[in-house]
């Protein structure tokens, strides 16, 4: 049935965003009968009646069995405007996973550095460049008080998916091979962080001023039959939230509130602009 949870709750996010360029896509098509279809197709539409998804129109695909993919490309690509991206200002890349490439039993010679992987989001990243990776090395002292130190590396090399490149510009996923010690990078552990090139990062936060919008009901739970979700209450000074920010989630603490203004206290320091 129409709307699943979560799909109540991407409606919401993009209304808050307000994202103009709008795709349906009704997928896993073979799994139902045609009739099935037809009726998924009206609760599609009757869900997204009077909301910015209204004119969007709805493509029935199997990702698993590529059906209709060529169409979903072909309105991709004629309806959709590309971005315009930034080359001329500094790299500057968000990290959504890092690992490290070295197999157990490595010969030290033939060591390889820690790999990072994200979206450039404006600049050109170039091999042979120096780069910085920030808040980098956290660590607290006995007082609690929390200390970054930015990591300072080099691209060795940059891949996107098995393709090897000198360069590499905003849009699609990058590898960049780095001089970083592996261990840094194993099982995720820059992700959250900002790469790009030295001094031209943004600041590093613990406490941040946010200005905030609430879904007037809570969404992402199932409901029985036509109720509605339980009304979300108010943000409350000491309350936890978990907060996204570029690729980074960690947990954060409201340190007081004002209208729709709060200040967070966050439990791991972001590299973000403000």
């Amino acid at each position: 049935p129409c709307p699943q949870p979560q799909t109540s709750e991407h409606l919401a996010a993009i209304e808050i965003m307000k994202l103009k360029h709008i795709l349906i896509l009704q997928n896993k098509i073979v799994l139902v009968k045609a009739n099935q279809a037809k009726e998924q197709y009206e609760q599609i539409v009757k869900f997204v009646k009077g909301t910015v998804a209204e004119a969007a129109p709805i493509i029935p695909i199997s990702a698993q069995l590529k059906y209709n993919i060529e169409v979903l490309c072909e309105y991709i690509t004629k309806k959709i405007p590309i971005p315009t991206r930034n080359f001329i200002d500094a790299p500057r890349l968000i990290v959504i996973r890092s690992f490290d490439v070295n197999k157990p039993g490595c010969e030290v010679n033939d060591l390889k550095g820690g790999v990072a992987g994200g979206s450039i989001l404006r600049g050109v990243l170039k091999v042979g460049q120096e780069i910085e990776v920030r808040p980098g090395l956290v660590s607290k002292d006995s007082e609690g008080k929390l200390t970054c130190r930015p990591i300072f590396s080099k691209v060795v090399s940059l891949y996107a998916e098995q393709n090897e490149l000198q360069y590499a510009v905003p849009g699609g996923l990058i590898g960049v091979g780095t001089k970083i010690e592996p261990t840094l990078c194993r099982a995720d552990r820059l992700v959250g962080q900002v790469l790009g090139a030295v001094g031209a990062l943004p600041e590093i936060f613990v406490e941040l001023e946010i200005s905030y919008y609430l879904l007037k009901r809570l969404l992402g739970v199932r409901t029985e039959g036509d109720k509605k979700g339980a009304k979300v209450v108010k943000l409350s000074k000491g309350e936890i939230l978990l907060v996204n920010i570029g690729s980074l989630s960690t947990g954060g603490r409201v340190v007081a509130t004002k209208l729709d203004l709060a200040k967070i206290a966050l439990t791991s320091p972001v590299c973000t602009e403000v």
